[in-house]
């Protein structure tokens, strides 16, 4: 796409090929511990671009915590980890407010002591393993970037990421997410088992030397820079009205065109979704080397944004369905909108 084909009003080209670059720099690092899994790395990348938060979702040993890991490793970014329990309590994770003696003084006064989450990138690794008490302590980070202790609200340092992992819910000794807290999630990603090729790479690379610790390539400056970028990408009114007609057909009211979303769902997205999906979209954009939006970047990512969005009824459970199915069968049922060319 030539320079004409983008309003230069609204695009930097420079800037978007940075961006691109500087991702492109990324992966290369992640891929030297990580082997495979190149869709979830680049989700976990549109999500930080789209500033949103991450839950990826596997049975253990499929290196989600790997994953993260290494993304924070090869981002410039202050990175903790919190391993959620069930004994772990909210305090844990913002901080409390302690009684110290002062050195100056000599007298005992209270001082804020911050907790793990007061990082740039925090790892909440098997979040759905605490009572939904200590999930909620996360719910006012991931949205308004800030802590209240005390009475007092503590800012936290941008750009802020909270990339979480869970087990699937069915196993023993978990806690489902609650609807607003899984509604904090740009994505809900799902990692599968690799190739045989990719296990038979991961044994090779797991039971000889170690990789080593991978070297920063972006810094957070930078990634806040990008996120300027990713708003600023064009979004043609055809992949608008595309993102509106399948948030509000997944939702089962009389409205809804899709004649079984009455039947087959008991609640749908809200207008977050709509928000989430056309801002991961953009980054995706940017991510291929395109300066618009387009059909395919809503289409890709439209699973991840709306699968812990919508809450099947008992006659989709009763018929074995699942979330990603009935979203898949909205795509198709739903007239494609008319694309012009930018």
């Amino acid at each position: 796409m030539s320079e004409n084909d983008v309003d230069s009003g609204h695009m930097d080209l420079q800037r978007a090929e940075r961006l691109r670059l500087g991702c492109q720099a990324i992966r290369k690092q992640v891929a030297r511990a990580v082997v495979g899994q190149q869709e979830v790395i680049d989700q976990l990348l549109i999500a930080m671009l789209a500033r949103g938060h991450c839950l990826l979702e596997g049975v253990p040993g499929l290196a989600k915590t790997l994953m993260i890991r290494s993304l924070a490793e090869s981002i410039d970014l202050t990175f903790h980890r919190i391993q959620f329990t069930p004994d772990l309590m909210p305090a844990d994770i913002t901080g409390t407010d302690m009684i110290q003696e002062s050195a100056t003084t000599g007298h005992r006064e209270w001082v804020f002591e911050p907790g793990p989450v007061f990082a740039q990138l925090v790892l909440a690794d098997e979040i759905n393993r605490t009572p939904p008490k200590t999930q909620a302590a996360l719910l006012e980070a991931m949205q308004e970037h800030e802590v209240t202790i005390g009475g007092k609200t503590y800012s936290l340092a941008e750009p802020f990421f909270v990339l979480a992992t869970q087990n699937p819910i069915e196993q023993e000794g978990t806690y489902p997410l609650p609807e607003a807290q899984r509604d904090r999630f740009l994505f809900h990603v799902t990692v599968n088992y690799p190739s045989r090729q990719q296990e038979s790479e991961i044994i090779d690379r797991t039971t000889s030397e170690s990789p080593g610790r991978l070297s920063p390539v972006v810094t957070g400056p930078e990634i806040i820079e990008f996120q300027d970028v990713v708003r600023k990408v064009p979004l043609p009114e055809h992949a608008k009205q595309l993102v509106l007609d399948l948030v509000r057909a997944l939702r089962p009211d009389d409205q809804s065109p899709l004649k079984w979303a009455k039947e087959l769902l008991d609640w749908g997205p809200g207008p977050r979704a709509c928000q989430q999906l056309v801002l991961a979209s953009k980054a995706r954009a940017l991510l291929e080397g395109r300066y618009h939006v387009s059909i395919e970047d809503i289409t890709a990512l439209a699973l991840p944004v709306l699968r812990h969005r919508v809450v099947l009824s008992f006659a989709a459970e009763s018929q074995g369905l699942s979330a990603d199915q009935l979203i898949t069968r909205a795509l198709h049922d739903l007239p494609q909108p008319k694309t012009r060319v930018l």
